[in-house]
């Protein structure tokens, strides 16, 4: 199938992948096999992924929500409904050590490309599938998008708070979380391909997902049976940002030793004793109280004043960062996580660099996000397919070239 990447390495060096992901769920997780080395083709339909079309674009079809979770892919477009296209990828799957999609399961079985018919091709193949619902339980074959796992799972209803309504979280945290997951079950499913030489299924529900994520902290009294108390962590649900004198902070005293330093500096030391922090159970019992007394106390101070007092003491607190400053934060900007790049075709970009570090194997961006079909030709002749093939293909509309894709733009 061709070199890993442009340059570079990663540790997945060597690993392909086939991404027949859309969105964002899937393409967060492949992208980051992507930035860890991994060789990632990723299959679009001659419409595209729809995420090309979400949030600000220049040029049609390279907005900048595709530009964040597809660097370091390229891109095959396919209609999977022809002959040819369902041949291509046949001929791929051999080649490759994992297929990764998000296409429910009884669509990938409608296109011929379920778990069984791609393991017969390729018996080592991992096979990884991101589901909305578990494929064993009663809702295995609704659709799912990001607000209705956050719905679903409770997790907006602990962000509603409450007695208030349900509130969404204002990002993609069911895909992005989930997609995580499904990084992660990949990986070991490859390590366990690496010990036995056995592919396999993988399934990775959101809700599931979400439920167990959700369900860490607060399950609360829940956790037991018959239940202890009610569900729900009562500091989570008290917490909020700190008005100071001239502004907003975040601040956690932790340990009783950082609330006993904390309310001497603020020259309430009685508070201590009063609210009882210095045993965490009596703390948290208590918490409604201590963090009112920390909101009183704290517009005593500007932002500036806290944030030195709480570096001077060793208590986590922080300034709250707007969008608009995000990529000026000054640690983020020390440790260049918004590096300028030029895209061939969007021009130049600011966005987040691969976060995770690896000493021997670094990760990196080897490839832009793509156009449309921006490889598929490419990726034919890798497959043995020649010149008056891959033509002849393009005209009876089984693959988009880059080309085309142009054209269509």
């Amino acid at each position: 199938m061709g070199e890993n990447g442009a340059a570079g390495g990663g540790p997945l060096a060597g690993v392909r992948v086939l991404d027949l992901t859309a969105v964002v769920l899937g393409p967060f997780a492949t992208q980051t096999l992507g930035d860890w080395g991994a060789d990632i083709i990723k299959v679009e339909p001659p419409a595209g992924d729809l995420v090309r079309a979400s949030g600000v674009a220049k040029h049609r079809g390279m907005a900048s929500v595709f530009l964040g979770v597809n660097r370091n892919k390229r891109s095959l477009c396919l209609d999977l409904k022809t002959p040819d296209g369902a041949a291509v990828l046949r001929r791929i799957i051999p080649r490759v050590d994992a297929l990764v999609t998000n296409v429910r399961p009884a669509g990938m079985a409608r296109l011929g490309f379920g778990w069984e018919a791609c393991a017969a091709l390729n018996p080592r193949l991992v096979y990884a599938v991101a589901t909305g619902f578990g494929q064993d339980g009663p809702h295995r074959a609704r659709p799912a998008f990001d607000e209705v796992i956050q719905a679903a799972s409770g997790l907006a209803a602990v962000v509603g708070g409450e007695g208030d309504p349900p509130a969404f979280v204002p990002s993609l945290v069911a895909d992005k979380i989930t997609g995580m997951a499904l990084l992660s079950a990949v990986l070991a499913a490859l390590l366990h391909r690496e010990r036995t030489g056995e592919g396999q299924l993988v399934e990775v529900p959101m809700l599931e997902t979400l439920a167990a994520f959700v369900a860490v902290e607060h399950l609360g009294g829940a956790a037991f049976e018959p239940p202890a108390g009610p569900p729900g962590y009562e500091r989570l649900r008290q917490r909020k940002p700190v008005r100071t004198a001239d502004g907003h902070i975040t601040l956690l005293p932790y340990t009783g030793a950082h609330w006993r330093a904390f309310f001497a500096a603020a020259g309430r030391p009685e508070l201590v004793e009063r609210l009882g922090t210095d045993d965490a159970a009596t703390r948290n019992a208590n918490i409604g109280a201590v963090y009112a007394a920390v909101a009183e106390v704290a517009r005593g101070r500007t932002t500036a004043e806290w944030l030195a007092l709480c570096e001077e003491l060793d208590i986590p607190a922080t300034a709250f960062t707007r969008l608009e400053d995000l990529r000026e934060h000054p640690h983020l900007a020390a440790v260049g996580m918004f590096p300028v790049s030029e895209h061939p075709t969007e021009g130049a970009l600011r966005l987040a660099r691969p976060p995770a570090r690896f000493a021997a194997t670094p990760a990196g961006v080897r490839r832009h996000a793509p156009r449309l079909g921006e490889h598929t030709a490419e990726i034919l002749a890798e497959l043995g397919y020649g010149g008056e093939d891959i033509r002849g293909m393009a005209a009876r509309g089984a693959v988009v070239l880059a080309d085309g894709a142009r054209r269509a733009g």
